[in-house]
């Protein structure tokens, strides 16, 4: 059990495990390009070889690529669904060059095509990204909180594209970032050791538990079950203290590292030397 928080690459992703560990990171989540889109910057031997050694010299124990925002497997427009895949595909191959352990992402929209062939035209094109990659980059589909037709808010969602990727892509690593907050505004409590146990008996009866690969340790200003995608630090928001603390306590995610995208700086540094007491 393992924690950092979404960490700035600002001047180039080299910067980001000595941003982490000041922070108190043990390990940091980053953005390799801008995520508003355009071009991603070059990875040039020399910027990897930087990252990897500064990684070591910061003592930070893995890394974990977040994908840019404009992913939307779903779209009907070819233009942004091709671009999704294109893109995704890349960022698994400079994870790999990076060392970086996971890519996560969010997977888009069902309001141009309606639930169903949403959730089959995202399987689609989570086939095609992983459809001959090699790489030890692995691909983490992210939950939502729901909000305009977002795709990932029921588990039951996530569980119908990773059996469709798995059916066809039987040997490939994929797994699920389960994010708190988007799960407690998607109606999945957190507040108490019988919530949280709740929560992931039902991710483990939709997905299975075996594809829990991290976690993003985020409270929520929305209330439960609003469907509003607005995070907190920790013990701020609506899941609370005790919340945090059931999650953190539970057996069943103690081999699972934990990342904050929390808004505040200060207040991270605080978080983060929270969780390791808990954990000690």
């Amino acid at each position: 059990m393992l924690f950092g928080a979404h960490i700035s690459a600002a001047g180039g992703v080299q910067n980001a495990p000595e941003n982490s560990a000041r922070e108190g990171g043990e390990v940091f989540q980053f953005f390799s390009r801008p995520p508003q889109g355009g071009p991603a910057p070059k990875l040039t031997p020399e910027i990897i070889k930087q990252f990897k050694a500064n990684c070591q010299k910061y003592g930070q124990k893995e890394s974990y690529l977040h994908a840019p925002y404009f992913i939307n497997f779903a779209s009907a427009n070819p233009r942004i669904k091709y671009g999704s895949i294109a893109a995704i595909r890349e960022e698994l191959e400079r994870g790999t060059a990076l060392g970086a352990k996971y890519l996560m992402t969010h997977l888009g929209s069902a309001k141009d095509l309606g639930i169903k062939p949403a959730l089959k035209q995202t399987a689609e094109g989570v086939i095609k990204v992983l459809t001959g990659y090699r790489g030890s980059c692995e691909l983490l589909l992210e939950n939502s909180a729901g909000s305009g037709e977002i795709i990932g808010d029921d588990f039951a969602e996530l569980g119908t594209i990773i059996k469709a990727v798995t059916k066809k892509l039987p040997k490939i690593k994929i797994g699920v970032c389960l994010d708190t907050c988007h799960a407690f505004a998607s109606g999945y409590g957190w507040q108490s050791p019988v919530a949280v146990s709740a929560t992931l008996k039902e991710f483990d009866r939709q997905i299975g538990l075996k594809y829990l690969k991290l976690i993003h340790l985020n409270d929520s200003l929305a209330e439960f079950n609003s469907h509003r995608d607005r995070h907190a630090d920790l013990g701020d928001g609506q899941i609370g203290r005790e919340g945090i603390i059931a999650i953190v306590k539970n057996l069943k995610l103690k081999k699972l590292s934990f990342i904050l995208e929390t808004p505040g700086e200060a207040e991270r540094l605080r978080d983060l030397k929270f969780l390791k007491n808990l954990r000690s």
